[in-house]
This record gives structure tokens, C-alpha cells and sequence, in this order.
């Protein structure tokens, strides 16, 4: 982690040329990511679906419920019990996960932090947008310590005993979300992205038509991309360590190890928070229902599945195995935090002490392309070093269920699609130039295999 945050650049605010019209703005979406309408319909119904599952149906009776495994009509007979059915309607649930979304927006509001501006729209300006989500992350742990130092850890067994209310909450308010940025995104002067303005009502709602929507200066997609996603997994994780404590007197050293890594990784990514800028989330996509559900509901709901799994069954494994672990995370750690970095100093300053070194191809539209360092290795090193801390935060589970290992074979399927996009993006931005590129970067993700 680094321990000294970059100074913001001064970029200007806008550009000198002409103004384009609202169609030159705005032109019409003609190519389909997902599979179109179709997928759309899919993300938007099946995933919340899938989520519930492992809300409901992967608790304490097994992961996945031996129930289901073996009578899956008596499964769901269970499930439309009065009991289960009354987990989805859970008022508390509700009020507790809209004020804690509540609080980190003002948090984002309020608290201090540096200005950066972002990448350069299509209208030529730049938007500012304030670094606070490390202040908000402690701020939100400090505020916990003072409600708990008297009443102990029992107030965090809410996190347990609420689970599927929570899930069903964060869902409802995934929808509401993107319900409301979508006919935002109708309002005269909206800058709408690029494969967001297709005219199909589903498929826009889930890509997303507005590519920054904005209340005043609170920015919707920034404060949702890092925030209650990231800070609300954090929370989860502490919640289900307090449940394990409390049950067995003691953390085990599996526990610890999901604790570790996983808050390893929430605090690096909001303390280099200005390094999302150049992300495709805020450059690219739109926000609607794909990046709301995503960072509303399925970041924490399911990123979170090592350390439920864990409160549910305590499994331990032995120093040597734990060693190997945290070596592996180490590895994946390095490479992506590393290449990520030098990356985000290239693009700022390309003459700086620490990136001047690098090689790179200079694009007919004025871009760098890295071909040397880490980004010479392959076009997307970060993601292999991302795959193996994902697969490091699931091994302490060891085997006894295949359910704490969805996150790695998921995260692997979704970077695998996330460098197609980008390939394709890339290709069809720079052309001959990327192909020139391609011959001297030649792996994808894995240098040597892919």
C-alpha cells in the first residue's frame, strides 16, 4: 500500500472546440453487450434471484443446503414457509440499510478531502471530484466503536439475524436506484454514455444511459462505485467475525486470514480511490442497473461469503497451510497494486521519476501505450493479480463446500469478459495502432498462457 497519496494534477475545465450538437453528443447506440434485450432481461431478474439463493438457501443447515441437494421440491416447500417468507419482509432490515447508506453519503458530503478532476468528456470538461472514501471508512468504524463500547458485540449479531431482510433491502434499493437515474438521464443536457442510448427500455436501464449523474455536486455513480459496496463489506465481514467470537470464544486463524486480506483490500482500494477515475466504470459505462445491483447488493452480499460461511461452519487449517495462503495473497497483491499504480503515474505524468523509464507506442489519437514494465508482461496484468488474491480469500474455507469458491470462479469468468470489452473498446479507439500494440504486448492476462 502506498503511504503517501499523489498530488492532484490541474487539468482545464474545458476544451476549445466547437460545440457539438446534442446528436454528436449523444449519437445513437448501435452494437448490444450481454447478449442485448435478452441478457439484459437476465441480469436484471435472474441475478437478484441468485443472490437470495445464497441468502436463503445456503445458511446453517449447509453450503448449499443439503436439503436442496437432495429434495429439491422439499426445499422449496421450505422456503414458501411462513417462517422463510417472513425474512423477506423485514421493515428494520430496510430503515437500517437505507441509513447506512444514508450516513455515507453525507459522509461524502462532509468530510474533507482532496479535489481531483477526471478524464476529459466527449464536451470537453472535466468533472471534480472529492478523494474522501478512506475518511468515510473510518469515520463509519469509529462511530460503530462508540455505539458498541458499552453494549458489546451483541449489536452486531444484527448483521446474522437480519441477513436475508439486509439482502432483500440492499435489492429493493438497487432497483429504486436505478429506476431514478434512468428517467434522470431524460433531462435536457444529460451526457448519456456511448452503449447506453440504445432506445430499448430494458437494455438501457441495465447498462446505464447517463454516464455521470449528478444531484448538485454529489456524484452518484462515484459515491455508489467505492462506498456502500466496499464500506458495507467491511461491515459484514466485522459482523460474522463477532458471531463466530461470540459463539466459540475465539477467532479461528481461517476467520482471521478472510479478515486480513479482505480489509486488506477494502482499505488499499479506498485509500487510492482517485486510481477508479481512469476506470472503465466512471469513463466508459453508464450507471444504471448492472453498476447499481453490483456495488449495491452484490459486492457486499456475496463478496462476503467467506467470512459468513465461516461464522456458520469454524473451520481452521494449520500454520504451514496459512503461510502458503497469505504468500499467494502477497503475490496477487503485488502485481495488481503495483501495476495498477505505475499505470495511474504514467497517466498523470509520463515523465515522472518512478514511470520515465517505461517504453510506450504514441497513438494517432495522442494516447501512450505502455510496452514495457508490468504492462509489457500482458494488456491486463492487474486482473491476474486480482484473480489470485480472489483465490486466496477463499482457501481458508477449505473444501467443504463449493459455495465460498463462487467469488473466484465468478471474478475469473467476469475479468475474462471485462478484457474482451476492453479489446474490443481499444480496437475500435485506436485501430491499426492497436494491432501494433497487440503484436508487441502478446498476452491477454497471463504472460506465457493467455
Amino acid at each position: 500500500m502506498t503511504t503517501m497519496k499523489s498530488k492532484a494534477v490541474d487539468r482545464p475545465e474545458s476544451s476549445t472546440e466547437p460545440a457539438k450538437t446534442e446528436q454528436e453528443l449523444n449519437p445513437k447506440t448501435t452494437r448490444y453487450e450481454f447478449l442485448g434485450p435478452l441478457g439484459a432481461l437476465g441480469m436484471t431478474t435472474v441475478l437478484p434471484v441468485l443472490v437470495l439463493f445464497f441468502a436463503v438457501g445456503c445458511d446453517s443447515t449447509g453450503y448449499p443446503s443439503k436439503l436442496l441437494l437432495h429434495d429439491h421440491k422439499a426445499f422449496f416447500a421450505k422456503m414458501m414457509t411462513p417462517e422463510y417468507l417472513g425474512q423477506l419482509y423485514d421493515p428494520m432490515a430496510f430503515g437500517v440499510y437505507v441509513a447506512f447508506v444514508a450516513l455515507l453519503a453525507i459522509f461524502s458530503l462532509v468530510l474533507p478531502g482532496d479535489v481531483w478532476p477526471g478524464s476529459q468528456l466527449r464536451d470537453g470538461t472535466h468533472l471534480k471530484y472529492k478523494m474522501n472514501g478512506f475518511a468515510s471508512l473510518h469515520t463509519t468504524f469509529f462511530c460503530g466503536l462508540y455505539f458498541i463500547k458499552d453494549l458489546g458485540l451483541k449489536p452486531l449479531l444484527f448483521v446474522h439475524d437480519h441477513w436475508v431482510g439486509l439482502v432483500v433491502s440492499s435489492i429493493i434499493f438497487s432497483y429504486l436506484v436505478s429506476i431514478f437515474v434512468y428517467f434522470k438521464s431524460f433531462k435536457k443536457g444529460a451526457l448519456l454514455a456511448l452503449g447506453g442510448n440504445t432506445g430499448n427500455f430494458i437494455y438501457d436501464f441495465m447498462i446505464g444511459r447517463e454516464l455521470n449523474p449528478r444531484i448538485g455536486e454529489f456524484d452518484i455513480k462515484f459515491f455508489t462505485e467505492l462506498r456502500p459496496g466496499m464500506i458495507g463489506w467491511a461491515v459484514i465481514n466485522l459482523s460474522f467475525a463477532a458471531k463466530q467470537y461470540l459463539d466459540l470464544h475465539y477467532i479461528t486463524k481461517s476467520m482471521v486470514l478472510v479478515q486480513v486480506f479482505q480489509m486488506w483490500y477494502i482499505v488499499d482500494s479506498l485509500w487510492n480511490e482517485e486510481a477508479v477515475l481512469t476506470t472503465m466504470d466512471i469513463t466508459t459505462d453508464g450507471f444504471g442497473f448492472m453498476l447499481a445491483f453490483g456495488l449495491y447488493t452484490w459486492v457486499p452480499f456475496t463478496y462476503s461469503l467467506q467470512a459468513r460461511y465461516l461464522a456458520d461452519f469454524p473451520t481452521d487449517i494449520s500454520y504451514y497451510t496459512a503461510a502458503g495462503i497469505v504468500a499467494l495473497n502477497l503475490i496477487g497483491y503485488t502485481i495488481f497494486r503495483s501495476a495498477n499504480s505505475q499505470k495511474n503515474a504514467f497517466r498523470i505524468n509520463p515523465v515522472g521519476p518512478s514511470v520515465k523509464h517505461l517504453k510506450f507506442i504514441e497513438t494517432k489519437s495522442g494516447s501512450r501505450l505502455i510496452t514495457s514494465g508490468w504492462w509489457g508482461m500482458s494488456r491486463h496484468i492487474n486482473y491476474l493479480g486480482d484473480w489470485l488474491m480472489a483465490l486466496s480469500w477463499c482457501l481458508p474455507c477449505c473444501f467443504g463446500s463449493p459455495i465460498p469458491y463462487f467469488y473466484a470462479f465468478y471474478f475469473g469468468i467476469l475479468l475474462l469478459h471485462r478484457e474482451r470489452r476492453d479489446d474490443h473498446k481499444c480496437r475500435t479507439k485506436y485501430g491499426e495502432d492497436w494491432d501494433k500494440y497487440c503484436s508487441i504486448v502478446k498476452y491477454r492476462i497471463i504472460p506465457g498462457v493467455y
